[in-house]
């Protein structure tokens, strides 16, 4: 739990009713207020536009993430089912696998190019902070890297750049913030992930087992050691990655049920917000009411309009 001084760093305080005069110096002991905003004042201007992060390392991981996807499925379908003698084995496993890989990408681009919660940037003058009519006495948060008023439950990403609501961490593999907008798509992105890696590695399993049996220059159309590697350096990166990606999957859903954020966890904030059922926190992210919509990255969570934010002041 915070201590009372160090939830007063870095505040603008209210005016006095004699307008832009001087200010009210008041102590940061006092007991705490909030002031109920609509989501529409703190929404960044960039929601609805393209949204990306130009940090290098987080472009390489993005393009590694994609080439690593991509190599999976040469190995799967030029190793593994189309050299197959069974058609219906082939298409029913490339079909599934392809349709995986393709929401996993989707999900991928989606997670990366969502605005993840930002908080508009430059917005805490003197003219807007007045505009919040402020009681004498009352302070608000202001970040002083991105010069923003945070609402309650932002935290600055150094990557980023920006206040982001709801941030529970910066994910370089998606090259973005998980955030309150684009939870949902990179909760998707870890689960079709961890299913083609245990989908892929299945194949490996029967495709050795296959050619064990078999001659190996009749199940595959490379040759001997190039498809014995190959299907080692599938094993290890589908392996790798179920185990990375499934503990990702649950720690997010382990958040959202909770509603806490990794940042919160962490910092083993003191809670300030109501707290709702973990159905209520699922809808919340993936949109309600629960349909097969929720697995799609296509759909953009609806999220209620009416949604309010609080000034911690």
């Amino acid at each position: 739990m915070k201590s009372p001084v160090h939830r007063c760093r870095d505040v603008e305080h209210g005016r006095g009713q004699g307008g832009a005069g001087a200010g009210t110096t008041t102590t940061c002991l006092q007991a705490e207020q909030r002031i109920p905003i609509s989501k529409d004042v703190i929404t960044s201007s960039s929601a609805s536009a393209m949204w990306f992060i130009r940090d290098v390392c987080g472009i390489v991981c993005a393009v590694i993430t994609w080439l690593l996807v991509l190599y999976a499925e040469f190995v799967v379908l030029f190793v593994m089912l189309l050299p197959s003698k069974n058609l219906t084995y082939s298409i029913v496993n490339g079909t599934l696998f392809n349709i995986l890989a393709f929401l996993a990408l989707a999900s991928h681009l989606r997670a990366m190019c969502t605005d993840p919660g930002a908080v508009p940037k430059g917005n805490a003058t003197k003219e807007y902070i007045e505009s919040l009519q402020l009681k004498p006495g009352q302070v608000v948060y202001k970040c002083p890297k991105c010069c923003s008023i945070k609402p309650d439950r932002a935290h600055h990403c150094s990557v980023c750049k920006r206040c982001i609501r709801k941030m529970d961490h910066h994910c370089p593999w998606v090259n973005n913030c998980v955030g309150e907008n684009n939870q949902k798509y990179f909760v998707l992105f870890t689960m079709y992930i961890a299913l083609i890696s245990l989908h892929a590695l299945l194949m490996v399993v029967f495709h050795f087992l296959y050619c064990f049996e078999d001659d190996w220059t009749k199940c595959s159309s490379f040759s001997p050691p190039a498809t014995v590697i190959l299907l080692i350096l599938l094993c290890f990166e589908g392996l790798l990655f179920l185990i990375f990606t499934s503990v990702m999957f649950g720690t997010q859903v382990h958040s959202i049920c909770t509603d806490e954020t990794g940042i919160e966890q962490l910092k083993k904030e003191e809670r300030r917000w109501a707290k709702k059922t973990k159905w209520m926190n699922m809808r919340a992210v993936f949109g309600h009411p629960f349909s097969i919509l929720w697995f799609s990255p296509f759909s953009t969570p609806d999220q209620g309009k009416a949604e309010t934010y609080q000034y911690v002041v």
